[in-house]
């Protein structure tokens, strides 16, 4: 009903997912894909290597949320983005990502005092792209403008997330849509399918006396590291060592649209060029649209590849030949094991460990062009099978 009253945005979920690789307190190299079935300690660790501002996610994810606030602000000049960020170390290296993408120095607020709020209110009332903080999404952070999210904390409370997500849907005219960018996190997605489930969530009511400070007081614990996370990070103190972003898919009402594709390619690009205007009632006949798209676009590049392939063979010897760089392989190869995985439902450790064995060749974080370029063709002729 809120949709259709044009009071609240259409939220469309962005999720990215990755291969992650991190050293642990003993020394130890572990690797996971973001998403797969690992346990929530792998989880922590895999998620917290994505928010490293060093490494690859974190960027292809702000490269990627820039683009979409740029088709946005087509039609909504004035269209703004937010970043949640963890702590002051991570939004700051944020913002000078942001602003190396956009051209743009972001509004940073690290603090709810007084000069925090005034910070937040003079970005309310400007054009500017975009507002990096930390964990301050309650109801005084009122930025109506604000239409492209980006979730980079690992703060996880049902609370904090539904907040957070309240932070971007109220409509301002009908038509107005909501982009919010998680990392393929099981809690993170879960929270999402109840928000879901429930789209007045951002809806104002009247709340006096004891219910508001009890939701006051939960907002305030919710906005604070918790304990739980905080003995987590301690006990598997870690060093991330690589992190690879690829999108997954949309999430929206229930539904998902999309595969897994590079950032930057056009695959890819179908999702981040939606309308920045779009009425409630076509968003899942564009999205189911966008999917056929993204297929075809998938099916060119990889005939192209082919014929590329068969026109003028790669000699593995002669580095200066190669028609992909040693990154672009393991982005590559990862995302075949994402999307073969999704297909057969076998684990993505699984789909690595027996590309392994059959082609040869050390883990994926060592091995070389032509081995990885032998797991991508076996990998390639089983998706399309």
């Amino acid at each position: 009903r809120a949709l259709e009253d044009g009071v609240v945005r259409p939220v469309l979920f962005l999720v990215y997912a990755g291969h992650m690789r991190w050293r642990t307190k003993a020394g130890e190299e572990m690797e996971a894909y973001l998403g797969q079935d690992n346990t929530k300690d792998v989880t922590a660790q895999a998620w917290r290597t994505a928010l490293n501002p060093e490494g690859e996610w974190i960027p292809a994810v702000l490269r990627s949320a820039d683009r979409r606030l740029s088709e946005v602000r087509e039609q909504v000049p004035d269209a703004g983005g937010l970043v949640i960020a963890t702590d002051q170390t991570a939004a700051r290296a944020y913002a000078a990502i942001l602003e190396a993408v956009s051209g743009e120095a972001p509004t940073v607020v690290l603090s709810d005092e007084a000069e925090a709020s005034a910070r937040i209110e003079q970005f309310a009332q400007s054009t500017s792209r975009w507002l990096v903080a930390v964990r301050m999404v309650s109801e005084g952070v009122d930025v109506p403008r604000l239409s492209v999210g980006v979730y980079a904390t690992s703060a996880s409370t049902p609370l904090f997330f539904a907040q957070a997500i309240g932070r971007f849907v109220r409509a301002r005219r009908r038509g107005e849509t909501a982009s919010v960018f998680l990392p393929n996190v099981p809690q993170l997605l879960a929270l999402a399918q109840e928000l879901e489930a429930q789209r007045d969530h951002a809806l104002d009511r009247e709340a006096t006396g004891d219910e508001w400070d009890a939701e006051e007081a939960l907002m305030d614990a919710a906005e604070r590291p918790d304990a739980a996370s905080d003995a987590l990070t301690e006990e598997f103190a870690f060093l991330p060592l690589d992190a690879q972003a690829h999108f997954d898919r949309v999430l929206f009402d229930g539904k998902e649209f999309g595969q897994l594709a590079v950032p930057g390619t056009p695959e890819e690009e179908e999702f981040l060029g939606l309308p920045g205007i779009l009425e409630p009632e076509h968003v899942h006949e564009l999205l189911q649209q966008r999917q056929a798209r993204q297929t075809r676009h998938r099916k060119a590049r990889e005939a192209r590849e082919a014929s590329a392939d068969e026109d003028a063979p790669i000699d593995p010897l002669l580095p200066g030949a190669l028609h992909r760089t040693l990154k672009e392989q393991r982005q590559l190869l990862n995302s075949l094991v994402g999307l073969y995985a999704r297909q057969s439902g076998e684990p993505h450790a699984m789909v690595h460990a027996e590309l392994r064995r059959l082609c040869g060749g050390p883990a994926v974080s060592h091995a070389t062009v032509a081995q990885l370029q032998a797991r991508i063709d076996l990998l390639r002729r089983r998706v399309h099978a």
